[in-house]
């Protein structure tokens, strides 16, 4: 029996699938939570050293559950929360802490090189991308301005899936999908900025990875590596990936035409095109794709946050909250969260608050806040659908993953505000699939099959059929165009407040 590996590490867990390809099937999975440093200057970091630990305990639950199982392994793939930045010495070992895609402390350094640069429109042009708070470039010059003796240091720039794949094969290594999250990247050239790397340091440019091309083998497990986590020495290791790029190989948007929204602690609304996508007002991220052709993308830093932070604060389950929702109507009786709870990224407001806004009397009650939150990140993914439409990008389908994607009423609330239909894959580990998909896409490439496509493999393994299916409803559609336009008056109207200066 031969398997494929996919590994994600998201921002709160380590999750590892094992994927018999010849059967179709799942054969094991393990989860392991991965916890995060938070401060109130919008600091959100992580320990490095929290990430080999994580993967290796998957490992070892997979390898007592499923003895032997481990040793079927003939490629891997890695998925990792974008745009966090691993910083290194010499040796490969950690300098600091690993600042996160959600990390909004870095704001001033964002003005700092945009400045630099010449303006956010001169930075588009050169990479494709302004520099927001996200990306990693300003978490480099946060690490320059603010510990100039680590910085000092500094040899190796990687991002979490990258620390990965160093950490199995010892190489260090890039792909585009990913680089193009940094700000570091040019998205048309495919290549790194030394443009903007000078802006920073002139050194820095030496610090980057090798970039792979997709299907590119990154190495193989080293014997180090085979000893450390349990995994055959010599099994392939594929390029991998950020998480939303190999959540669009998991839920099969390697083509024009469809849309993944992921629905977690951020929430992202991505699609394949054959071509550069670049929104001039940025928020629309130009990424490139993993597989060839880029992956215009939009992220939201607060997408499930506001229906957790409210479900504790009623003291409600998942379930609880979401029948409290269902009993309210669209719009939630005019009652409109803002749900900036870390700050936010798209729209640009690093230091934006929550809020609960148009309340009266007769609105305020668990129905329509429950409501209301979940809306509320919807509302935010709709200001990229409409980047899409005014790009040209023609859109026929929303694949909807994430934890929120196992929600009926979500499921509901996007296929109507968006008006599209929804289809939810039948796995609920999109990016960690994808990843399988793609170390079996890089293994057939490197064994037996050099000209296979990603496009078969996953009109192959992407299943769809089991999943739930929602079509939008007109009169839904209609009663949500409304409530969008409330929601939009309270976005502008208290968006000055929580500009990057205010």
């Amino acid at each position: 029996m031969r398997t494929v590996c996919g590994i994600d590490l998201g921002t709160q867990s380590c999750k590892v699938l094992l994927y018999d390809f010849e059967k179709k099937s799942v054969l094991a999975r393990a989860q392991v939570p991965v916890d995060m440093i938070a401060a109130h200057d919008g600091a959100r970091e992580q320990k490095a050293a929290w990430y080999p630990a994580a993967l290796k305990s998957c490992f070892a639950e997979i390898e007592k559950s499923k003895p032997g199982l481990n040793a079927s392994i003939v490629a891997i793939g890695v998925s990792g929360h974008q745009h966090s930045f691993v910083p290194l010495d010499e040796e490969g070992r950690p300098l600091y802490r690993v600042k996160l895609w959600c990390d909004t402390a870095t704001a001033p350094e964002c003005g700092e090189l945009t400045a630099q640069a010449g303006g956010e429109a001169a930075l588009i042009a050169e990479t494709g991308l302004p520099m927001r708070p996200g990306y990693t470039a300003p978490k480099v010059q946060w690490l320059k301005n603010h510990k100039p003796d680590l910085f000092a240091r500094l040899r190796h720039i990687l991002l979490p899936h990258d620390y990965i794949n160093f950490l199995l094969t010892g190489a260090y290594t890039a792909e585009y999908g990913d680089a193009s999250g940094t700000a570091l990247f040019n998205v048309r050239t495919r290549q790194w900025s030394s443009r903007v790397c000078d802006l920073i340091d002139p050194a820095i440019h030496g610090y980057l990875p090798r970039l792979l091309e997709p299907g590119e083998v990154a190495g193989t497990v080293s014997e180090a590596a085979s000893r450390t986590f349990g995994l055959p020495q010599g099994a392939v290791v594929a390029a991998g990936g950020g998480d939303n790029m190999m959540g669009a190989i998991g839920t099969g948007a390697v083509k024009d035409g469809f849309l993944t929204m992921s629905l977690g602690t951020s929430g992202t609304l991505f699609g394949f095109s054959q071509v550069p996508v670049i929104d001039p007002t940025g928020n629309l991220a130009a990424f490139c794709s993993s597989t060839g052709g880029w992956l215009p993308l939009l992220c939201t830093m607060n997408c499930t946050v506001a229906s957790e932070e409210f479900r504790s604060l009623l003291g409600l389950d998942v379930k609880g909250f979401d029948a409290q929702a269902a009993k309210a109507r669209i719009g939630a009786g005019g009652l409109v969260v803002l749900p900036f709870f870390n700050g936010e990224r798209t729209p640009n407001l690093p230091n934006g608050r929550a809020s609960v806004n148009g309340i009266t009397v007769a609105n305020f009650n668990r129905e329509n806040i429950a409501r209301a939150s979940l809306e509320s990140a919807i509302f935010g993914m709709r200001i990229g659908m409409e980047g899409f439409s005014r790009l040209g990008f023609k859109a026929k389908e929303i694949r909807l993953i994430g934890g929120g994607a196992k929600s009926p009423i979500w499921q509901s609330i996007a296929a109507n505000v968006m008006n599209l239909p929804v289809r939810v894959p039948a796995g609920d580990e999109a990016a960690a699939m994808g990843g399988a998909i793609q170390a079996l896409w890089t293994w057939e490439k490197r064994e037996k099959a050099p000209g296979c496509s990603i496009e078969s493999l996953v009109e192959e393994h992407v299943i769809l059929e089991g999943g739930a299916r929602v079509n939008p409803d007109a009169a839904s559609v209609a009663a949500y165009n409304q409530a969008y336009e409330v929601y939009s008056l309270y976005l502008r109207t208290l968006s000055p407040l929580y500009t990057a200066g205010a």
